[in-house]
Protein backbone atom coordinates (compact mmCIF):
# COMPACT_ATOMS: atom_id res chain seq x y z
CA UNK A 1 0.00 0.00 0.00
CA UNK A 2 0.23 1.09 1.06
CA UNK A 3 1.31 1.75 -1.37
CA UNK A 4 3.08 5.78 -0.74
CA UNK A 5 3.01 6.94 -1.54
CA UNK A 6 5.38 15.13 -3.47
CA UNK A 7 6.32 15.29 -7.13
CA UNK A 8 9.79 16.62 -7.46
CA UNK A 9 9.10 15.44 -4.26
CA UNK A 10 6.19 14.34 -6.49
CA UNK A 11 8.69 13.16 -8.94
CA UNK A 12 9.84 11.51 -5.75
CA UNK A 13 7.19 11.27 -3.03
CA UNK A 14 4.05 11.27 -5.09
CA UNK A 15 5.52 9.07 -7.69
CA UNK A 16 5.07 6.75 -4.74
CA UNK A 17 1.91 4.70 -4.42
CA UNK A 18 2.50 2.36 -1.47
CA UNK A 19 0.95 -0.99 -2.34
CA UNK A 20 0.46 -0.31 -6.07
CA UNK A 21 3.42 -1.64 -8.02
CA UNK A 22 3.61 -0.83 -11.73
CA UNK A 23 2.75 -3.55 -14.21
CA UNK A 24 6.20 -3.67 -15.79
CA UNK A 25 9.14 -4.09 -13.43
CA UNK A 26 12.80 -3.35 -14.17
CA UNK A 27 15.04 -6.30 -15.08
CA UNK A 28 15.20 -8.87 -12.28
CA UNK A 29 17.98 -8.23 -9.82
CA UNK A 30 18.49 -8.80 -6.11
CA UNK A 31 20.68 -7.48 -3.35
CA UNK A 32 22.80 -10.62 -3.53
CA UNK A 33 23.24 -10.27 -7.30
CA UNK A 34 24.15 -6.61 -6.94
CA UNK A 35 26.67 -7.26 -4.19
CA UNK A 36 26.59 -7.05 -0.40
CA UNK A 37 29.46 -6.30 1.96
CA UNK A 38 29.77 -5.70 5.68
CA UNK A 39 28.96 -2.27 6.99
CA UNK A 40 30.49 -0.54 10.02
CA UNK A 41 30.39 -2.07 13.47
CA UNK A 42 27.09 -1.53 15.23
CA UNK A 43 28.86 0.53 17.90
CA UNK A 44 29.65 3.15 15.24
CA UNK A 45 25.97 3.92 14.74
CA UNK A 46 24.68 6.78 16.87
CA UNK A 47 21.46 4.95 17.70
CA UNK A 48 19.42 6.54 20.49
CA UNK A 49 17.23 4.67 22.93
CA UNK A 50 13.93 6.35 21.84
CA UNK A 51 14.68 5.60 18.20
CA UNK A 52 15.60 1.99 18.97
CA UNK A 53 12.48 1.54 21.12
CA UNK A 54 10.18 2.56 18.25
CA UNK A 55 12.08 0.33 15.86
CA UNK A 56 11.90 -2.63 18.24
CA UNK A 57 8.11 -2.29 18.46
CA UNK A 58 7.87 -2.30 14.67
CA UNK A 59 10.25 -5.21 14.31
CA UNK A 60 8.32 -7.24 16.88
CA UNK A 61 5.12 -6.74 14.86
CA UNK A 62 6.94 -7.88 11.72
CA UNK A 63 8.30 -11.10 13.20
CA UNK A 64 5.40 -13.42 12.27
CA UNK A 65 5.98 -12.44 8.65
CA UNK A 66 9.78 -12.42 8.43
CA UNK A 67 9.99 -15.89 9.98
CA UNK A 68 7.58 -17.35 7.44
CA UNK A 69 7.96 -15.51 4.11
CA UNK A 70 10.52 -15.91 1.35
CA UNK A 71 12.92 -12.98 1.19
CA UNK A 72 13.06 -11.75 -2.41
CA UNK A 73 16.37 -9.97 -1.86
CA UNK A 74 18.21 -13.25 -1.30
CA UNK A 75 19.84 -11.89 1.85
CA UNK A 76 18.01 -13.91 4.48
CA UNK A 77 16.07 -17.11 5.10
CA UNK A 78 13.09 -17.43 7.46
CA UNK A 79 15.18 -19.33 9.99
CA UNK A 80 17.76 -16.53 10.13
CA UNK A 81 15.24 -14.31 11.94
CA UNK A 82 13.97 -16.71 14.57
CA UNK A 83 16.53 -16.06 17.27
CA UNK A 84 16.11 -12.29 17.06
CA UNK A 85 12.32 -12.61 16.94
CA UNK A 86 12.23 -14.88 19.98
CA UNK A 87 14.38 -12.37 21.84
CA UNK A 88 12.19 -9.45 20.69
CA UNK A 89 9.05 -11.14 22.00
CA UNK A 90 10.61 -11.51 25.44
CA UNK A 91 12.72 -8.37 25.62
CA UNK A 92 10.50 -6.44 27.99
CA UNK A 93 11.76 -3.03 29.10
CA UNK A 94 15.46 -3.68 28.59
CA UNK A 95 17.65 -1.47 26.41
CA UNK A 96 16.38 -1.51 22.82
CA UNK A 97 19.81 -0.37 21.60
CA UNK A 98 21.32 -3.42 23.27
CA UNK A 99 18.74 -5.64 21.54
CA UNK A 100 19.77 -4.51 18.07
CA UNK A 101 23.48 -4.59 18.96
CA UNK A 102 23.10 -8.15 20.24
CA UNK A 103 21.26 -9.69 17.33
CA UNK A 104 22.11 -7.71 14.20
CA UNK A 105 25.02 -6.76 11.96
CA UNK A 106 25.12 -4.05 9.30
CA UNK A 107 25.24 -4.73 5.56
CA UNK A 108 25.83 -2.35 2.67
CA UNK A 109 23.88 -3.19 -0.48
CA UNK A 110 25.72 -2.01 -3.58
CA UNK A 111 27.36 1.35 -2.90
CA UNK A 112 24.93 2.08 -0.06
CA UNK A 113 24.10 5.54 -1.44
CA UNK A 114 20.52 6.18 -0.43
CA UNK A 115 17.69 8.36 -1.66
CA UNK A 116 14.62 8.74 0.59
CA UNK A 117 11.31 10.51 0.03
CA UNK A 118 8.22 10.59 2.25
CA UNK A 119 4.59 9.54 2.27
CA UNK A 120 1.71 10.06 4.64
CA UNK A 121 -1.93 9.17 5.20
CA UNK A 122 -4.04 12.06 3.88
CA UNK A 123 -7.16 13.27 5.63
CA UNK A 124 -9.62 15.07 3.38
CA UNK A 125 -13.25 16.19 3.58
CA UNK A 126 -15.74 13.54 2.52
CA UNK A 127 -19.26 12.21 2.93
CA UNK A 128 -20.83 8.78 2.82
CA UNK A 129 -23.60 10.18 0.62
CA UNK A 130 -23.61 12.58 -2.31
CA UNK A 131 -24.67 16.05 -1.25
CA UNK A 132 -23.85 19.65 -2.18
CA UNK A 133 -20.14 20.20 -1.76
CA UNK A 134 -19.33 16.48 -1.99
CA UNK A 135 -19.40 15.57 -5.67
CA UNK A 136 -16.24 13.52 -6.28
CA UNK A 137 -17.02 9.79 -6.22
CA UNK A 138 -14.84 7.37 -4.27
CA UNK A 139 -15.25 4.06 -6.09
CA UNK A 140 -14.92 0.51 -4.88
CA UNK A 141 -13.28 -2.07 -7.15
CA UNK A 142 -15.54 -2.63 -10.19
CA UNK A 143 -16.52 -6.27 -10.74
CA UNK A 144 -15.71 -6.05 -14.46
CA UNK A 145 -12.06 -5.15 -13.75
CA UNK A 146 -10.37 -8.52 -14.21
CA UNK A 147 -7.16 -10.13 -15.39
CA UNK A 148 -7.12 -11.48 -18.91
CA UNK A 149 -7.46 -15.19 -19.36
CA UNK A 150 -4.36 -16.87 -20.80
CA UNK A 151 -4.38 -16.46 -24.57
CA UNK A 152 -6.59 -13.37 -24.55
CA UNK A 153 -3.68 -10.94 -24.11
CA UNK A 154 0.13 -11.06 -23.87
CA UNK A 155 1.42 -11.55 -20.31
CA UNK A 156 3.24 -8.74 -18.56
CA UNK A 157 6.97 -8.71 -17.94
CA UNK A 158 6.43 -10.21 -14.47
CA UNK A 159 4.46 -13.11 -15.94
CA UNK A 160 1.05 -11.93 -14.72
CA UNK A 161 -1.82 -11.38 -17.11
CA UNK A 162 -2.81 -7.72 -17.61
CA UNK A 163 -5.79 -6.06 -15.97
CA UNK A 164 -8.67 -4.92 -18.14
CA UNK A 165 -12.24 -5.83 -19.02
CA UNK A 166 -14.18 -8.02 -21.40
CA UNK A 167 -16.58 -6.30 -23.78
CA UNK A 168 -20.02 -7.55 -24.81
CA UNK A 169 -18.31 -9.29 -27.71
CA UNK A 170 -16.11 -11.23 -25.30
CA UNK A 171 -12.93 -9.47 -26.42
CA UNK A 172 -10.49 -8.39 -23.74
CA UNK A 173 -9.52 -4.72 -23.74
CA UNK A 174 -7.84 -2.15 -21.51
CA UNK A 175 -9.87 -0.79 -18.61
CA UNK A 176 -11.19 2.77 -18.46
CA UNK A 177 -8.47 5.32 -17.73
CA UNK A 178 -8.60 8.23 -15.30
CA UNK A 179 -10.06 10.68 -17.82
CA UNK A 180 -12.92 8.35 -18.75
CA UNK A 181 -13.68 7.62 -15.10
CA UNK A 182 -13.64 11.35 -14.30
CA UNK A 183 -16.12 11.88 -17.16
CA UNK A 184 -18.51 9.48 -15.40
CA UNK A 185 -18.15 6.16 -17.21
CA UNK A 186 -18.64 4.32 -13.89
CA UNK A 187 -21.49 6.48 -12.59
CA UNK A 188 -24.84 4.85 -11.92
CA UNK A 189 -23.42 1.41 -11.19
CA UNK A 190 -23.60 1.62 -7.40
CA UNK A 191 -19.83 1.58 -7.00
CA UNK A 192 -19.57 4.70 -4.83
CA UNK A 193 -18.53 4.04 -1.23
CA UNK A 194 -18.20 7.75 -0.43
CA UNK A 195 -17.90 11.22 -1.96
CA UNK A 196 -14.99 13.63 -1.61
CA UNK A 197 -15.21 17.40 -1.55
CA UNK A 198 -12.09 18.34 -3.51
CA UNK A 199 -10.84 16.59 -6.69
CA UNK A 200 -7.27 17.79 -6.13
CA UNK A 201 -7.15 16.47 -2.57
CA UNK A 202 -8.67 13.19 -3.71
CA UNK A 203 -6.10 12.86 -6.51
CA UNK A 204 -3.29 13.07 -3.96
CA UNK A 205 -5.06 10.61 -1.67
CA UNK A 206 -5.16 8.17 -4.59
CA UNK A 207 -1.44 8.69 -5.12
CA UNK A 208 -0.77 7.85 -1.47
CA UNK A 209 -2.97 4.75 -1.74
CA UNK A 210 -4.97 5.14 1.47
CA UNK A 211 -6.39 7.87 3.66
CA UNK A 212 -9.08 9.23 5.90
CA UNK A 213 -12.32 10.99 5.02
CA UNK A 214 -13.41 13.55 7.59
CA UNK A 215 -17.21 13.31 7.47
CA UNK A 216 -19.62 16.24 8.02
CA UNK A 217 -20.44 15.04 11.54
CA UNK A 218 -16.75 15.03 12.48
CA UNK A 219 -16.30 11.28 12.39
CA UNK A 220 -13.62 9.62 10.26
CA UNK A 221 -14.02 7.00 7.55
CA UNK A 222 -10.76 5.22 6.70
CA UNK A 223 -10.30 3.93 3.17
CA UNK A 224 -7.58 1.65 1.86
CA UNK A 225 -6.29 0.47 -1.48
CA UNK A 226 -8.52 -2.11 -3.16
CA UNK A 227 -7.08 -2.21 -6.66
CA UNK A 228 -5.96 -0.24 -9.68
CA UNK A 229 -7.20 -0.02 -13.26
CA UNK A 230 -4.08 -1.54 -14.83
CA UNK A 231 -2.98 1.66 -16.52
CA UNK A 232 0.60 2.90 -16.09
CA UNK A 233 1.31 5.48 -13.40
CA UNK A 234 2.64 8.88 -14.49
CA UNK A 235 4.04 11.26 -11.89
CA UNK A 236 2.63 14.66 -12.75
CA UNK A 237 5.56 16.37 -11.05
CA UNK A 238 7.84 14.89 -13.69
CA UNK A 239 5.54 16.18 -16.44
CA UNK A 240 5.41 19.64 -14.84
CA UNK A 241 9.17 19.80 -14.53
CA UNK A 242 9.60 18.82 -18.18
CA UNK A 243 7.24 21.68 -19.11
CA UNK A 244 9.20 24.18 -17.04
CA UNK A 245 6.38 24.72 -14.54
CA UNK A 246 8.44 23.81 -11.48
CA UNK A 247 11.48 25.59 -10.16
CA UNK A 248 12.60 28.78 -8.47
CA UNK A 249 12.29 31.11 -11.46
CA UNK A 250 9.70 33.77 -12.13
CA UNK A 251 6.26 32.24 -12.68
CA UNK A 252 7.41 28.79 -11.62
CA UNK A 253 5.97 26.79 -8.74
CA UNK A 254 7.72 24.96 -5.93
CA UNK A 255 8.39 21.29 -6.60
CA UNK A 256 6.90 20.36 -3.23
CA UNK A 257 3.47 18.77 -3.02
CA UNK A 258 2.14 22.09 -1.74
CA UNK A 259 3.53 23.94 -4.76
CA UNK A 260 2.04 21.45 -7.19
CA UNK A 261 -1.37 21.62 -5.50
CA UNK A 262 -1.22 25.40 -5.74
CA UNK A 263 -0.65 25.18 -9.50
CA UNK A 264 -3.55 22.74 -9.93
CA UNK A 265 -5.90 25.08 -8.07
CA UNK A 266 -4.77 28.27 -9.82
CA UNK A 267 -5.01 26.64 -13.26
CA UNK A 268 -8.06 24.36 -13.01
CA UNK A 269 -8.34 23.44 -16.71
CA UNK A 270 -4.63 22.77 -17.14
CA UNK A 271 -4.57 21.07 -13.75
CA UNK A 272 -7.35 18.68 -14.72
CA UNK A 273 -5.48 17.80 -17.92
CA UNK A 274 -2.35 17.15 -15.88
CA UNK A 275 -4.17 14.85 -13.48
CA UNK A 276 -5.77 13.02 -16.42
CA UNK A 277 -2.26 12.50 -17.84
CA UNK A 278 -1.82 10.02 -15.00
CA UNK A 279 -4.05 7.34 -16.50
CA UNK A 280 -3.75 5.15 -13.42
CA UNK A 281 -6.81 5.15 -11.16
CA UNK A 282 -7.00 3.67 -7.66
CA UNK A 283 -10.10 2.05 -6.18
CA UNK A 284 -10.79 1.83 -2.44
CA UNK A 285 -12.47 -0.18 0.26
CA UNK A 286 -13.58 0.99 3.68
CA UNK A 287 -11.26 -0.08 6.46
CA UNK A 288 -13.24 -1.08 9.51
CA UNK A 289 -11.49 -1.84 12.74
CA UNK A 290 -8.33 -0.44 11.17
CA UNK A 291 -5.37 0.52 13.36
CA UNK A 292 -5.18 4.14 14.45
CA UNK A 293 -1.46 4.62 13.78
CA UNK A 294 -1.36 4.00 10.06
CA UNK A 295 -2.61 1.88 7.17
CA UNK A 296 -1.56 -1.70 6.66
CA UNK A 297 1.60 -1.96 4.58
CA UNK A 298 2.76 -4.56 2.09
CA UNK A 299 4.15 -6.73 4.89
CA UNK A 300 0.64 -7.08 6.33
CA UNK A 301 1.25 -5.05 9.49
CA UNK A 302 0.36 -1.42 10.28
CA UNK A 303 2.93 1.16 9.22
CA UNK A 304 3.99 3.54 12.00
CA UNK A 305 4.80 7.22 11.84
CA UNK A 306 8.53 7.93 11.91
CA UNK A 307 9.33 4.22 12.13
CA UNK A 308 8.10 2.43 8.99
CA UNK A 309 9.72 2.75 5.58
CA UNK A 310 8.83 1.47 2.12
CA UNK A 311 11.59 -0.28 0.17
CA UNK A 312 12.13 -2.44 -2.88
CA UNK A 313 11.88 -6.04 -1.59
CA UNK A 314 14.40 -7.16 -4.19
CA UNK A 315 17.05 -5.26 -2.25
CA UNK A 316 15.77 -5.09 1.33
CA UNK A 317 14.09 -7.95 3.23
CA UNK A 318 10.64 -6.72 4.26
CA UNK A 319 10.68 -6.63 8.05
CA UNK A 320 14.37 -5.78 8.27
CA UNK A 321 15.69 -2.75 10.18
CA UNK A 322 17.31 -0.08 7.99
CA UNK A 323 19.74 2.58 9.21
CA UNK A 324 19.79 6.04 7.55
CA UNK A 325 22.44 8.72 7.70
CA UNK A 326 20.98 11.40 5.42
CA UNK A 327 21.24 15.10 4.74
CA UNK A 328 17.73 15.37 6.23
CA UNK A 329 18.33 14.78 9.96
CA UNK A 330 14.64 14.24 10.73
CA UNK A 331 14.87 11.01 8.70
CA UNK A 332 18.12 9.79 10.27
CA UNK A 333 18.13 6.71 12.45
CA UNK A 334 16.55 3.27 12.47
CA UNK A 335 13.46 2.35 10.43
CA UNK A 336 11.70 -0.94 9.72
CA UNK A 337 10.99 -1.90 6.10
CA UNK A 338 7.28 -2.75 6.15
CA UNK A 339 5.92 -1.41 2.87
CA UNK A 340 6.57 -1.11 -0.86
CA UNK A 341 5.76 1.57 -3.41
CA UNK A 342 5.17 1.96 -7.14
CA UNK A 343 8.09 4.38 -7.52
CA UNK A 344 10.26 2.79 -4.82
CA UNK A 345 12.36 0.68 -7.13
CA UNK A 346 16.05 -0.12 -7.03
CA UNK A 347 18.77 -0.47 -4.41
CA UNK A 348 18.82 2.01 -1.53
CA UNK A 349 15.62 3.74 -2.63
CA UNK A 350 13.25 4.36 0.29
CA UNK A 351 10.03 6.13 1.24
CA UNK A 352 9.60 7.18 4.86
CA UNK A 353 6.13 7.16 6.47
CA UNK A 354 5.12 10.19 8.57
CA UNK A 355 1.58 9.42 9.74
CA UNK A 356 -1.50 11.57 9.23
CA UNK A 357 -2.36 15.23 9.72
CA UNK A 358 -1.01 18.58 8.60
CA UNK A 359 2.52 18.11 9.98
CA UNK A 360 2.82 14.68 8.39
CA UNK A 361 1.70 16.15 5.09
CA UNK A 362 4.22 18.96 5.33
CA UNK A 363 7.11 16.67 6.24
CA UNK A 364 6.31 13.98 3.67
CA UNK A 365 5.61 16.52 0.94
CA UNK A 366 9.03 18.08 1.30
CA UNK A 367 11.08 14.98 2.08
CA UNK A 368 13.97 14.40 -0.28
CA UNK A 369 17.02 13.07 1.51
CA UNK A 370 20.32 11.67 0.27
CA UNK A 371 23.05 9.89 2.14
CA UNK A 372 23.88 6.38 3.26
CA UNK A 373 21.71 3.37 4.07
CA UNK A 374 22.63 0.17 5.87
CA UNK A 375 20.43 -2.91 6.11
CA UNK A 376 20.54 -4.69 9.47
CA UNK A 377 20.51 -8.47 9.09
CA UNK A 378 20.67 -11.19 11.76
CA UNK A 379 24.19 -11.92 12.94
CA UNK A 380 25.85 -14.65 10.90
CA UNK A 381 24.04 -13.71 7.69
CA UNK A 382 27.05 -12.06 6.07
CA UNK A 383 29.40 -14.91 6.93
CA UNK A 384 26.99 -17.32 5.25
CA UNK A 385 26.53 -15.11 2.19
CA UNK A 386 30.24 -14.55 1.80
CA UNK A 387 31.00 -18.25 2.16
CA UNK A 388 32.57 -18.12 5.58
CA UNK A 389 29.85 -19.54 7.78
CA UNK A 390 27.42 -22.42 8.33
CA UNK A 391 24.61 -22.84 5.86
CA UNK A 392 26.60 -21.32 3.01
CA UNK A 393 24.84 -21.63 -0.30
Amino acid sequence: MAALSALVSLASCVDVIPGTAPSVLPPAETAVALGVRPGPAFSHLSLTEPDATKALAGFRESCPRVTSRIDGSGLTRPEDWRQACTAAANWGTGSAVLFFASYFETARVGDGKAYATGYYEPEIAGSRTRQPGFEVPVYRLPPDLVRARPGDAPPLADGKMPLGRYGADGIFTAYHDRAAIARGVLMGRGLEIAWAADPVEFFFLQVQGSGRLRLPDGSVMRIGYAGQNGMPYTGIGTVMRERGLLGSGSGQYSGSMQGIMRYLREHPAEGKALMDANRSYVFFRELTGAPTDGPTGALGVPVRSGSSVAADPRYVPLGAPVWFDLDRPEADGLWIAQDTGGAIKGPNRFDTFWGAGSQARLTAGGMSGRGEALVLVPKGTLARLLGRGPGTR
